[in-house]
């Protein structure tokens, strides 16, 4: 098991986002994690990655407890996300974004401009993530001239640049033109085996392409899980997302 949470739960005052969600990530996985708006997804990975503090429950990243880690220890150790909203520097092509990251990861990040001169390995890494996502065209103009798809295509390769032992992807598809959506799911499909990844997703049709496992949230609390046939064929998630009954918990 390389991520797994015991019973987490986050309450906001009376309100609460996760109850008892008990989540296991194997290694190699392809997992999907869906539910309708206000299930409680994106409140659960933000507890995952540390942005988030538990009310109680505790998360486990390849057997040791990161609780109480800060987010960037958490990066340090293999986990990393994106975001459902890009989190890129709009002025930065790129390649210098893929300099300034694979830098940082290697310590050199004072001299992130330099990398492509001097330091031949971070700009052959650069150049096989600008390849390996499609960027290789764009990778001379400023982020914010790129078209939407290529924004989300560039920040699952800055998250690939910090060589990633568990990738979790927050909607990668979110406000993705259908045009330039067969790009993400191409590009999804072939991420590497050995990265372990939990896809939080809408987009049913990259949810079903990708998951070999899924977990379905309701009220912030786990509903079921199981292969996306078994999913699909369950009662109970067709009742959540075509409004049918209200569900019961598993």
């Amino acid at each position: 098991m390389v991520l797994h949470t015991e019973r987490l739960n986050k309450r906001f005052g009376g309100i609460v986002a996760t109850s008892d969600v008990s989540l296991r990530v194997t290694r190699g996985a392809r997992h999907a994690l869906i539910g309708p708006n206000g299930a409680g997804k994106t409140t659960l990975i933000n507890q995952l990655t540390g942005v988030t503090a538990p009310t109680s429950g505790r998360v486990h990243l390849m057997g040791r407890d990161i609780t109480d880690l800060a987010p960037h220890k958490r990066v340090a150790l293999g986990l990393v996300r994106t975001f459902q909203i890009n989190q890129l520097f709009a002025s930065l092509t790129p390649l210098q974004s893929l300099a300034l990251a694979v830098a940082s990861r290697e310590g050199v990040a004072r001299r992130w401009w330099q990398p492509m001169g001097a330091h031949a390995a971070i700009a052959a890494e650069c150049e096989a993530l600008l390849r390996q996502f499609r960027l290789l065209e764009q990778a001379g103009r400023a982020t914010r001239e790129l078209p939407y798809g290529k924004r989300r295509l560039l920040e699952i390769a800055l998250a690939m640049a910090m060589k990633p032992r568990v990738l979790l992807l927050d909607e990668p598809a979110a406000g993705v033109p259908a045009a330039e959506r067969q790009d993400i799911l191409d590009t999804v499909a072939a991420l590497p085996e050995d990265v372990s990844v939990l896809l939080i997703e809408h987009d049913m049709d990259l949810v079903f392409s990708f998951a070999r496992s899924m977990t379905v949230l309701v009220n912030g609390a786990v509903l079921t899980e199981g292969t996306p046939a078994q999913i699909a064929a369950d009662a109970r998630v067709k009742a959540v997302y075509l409004g049918e009954t209200e569900p019961t918990h598993a």
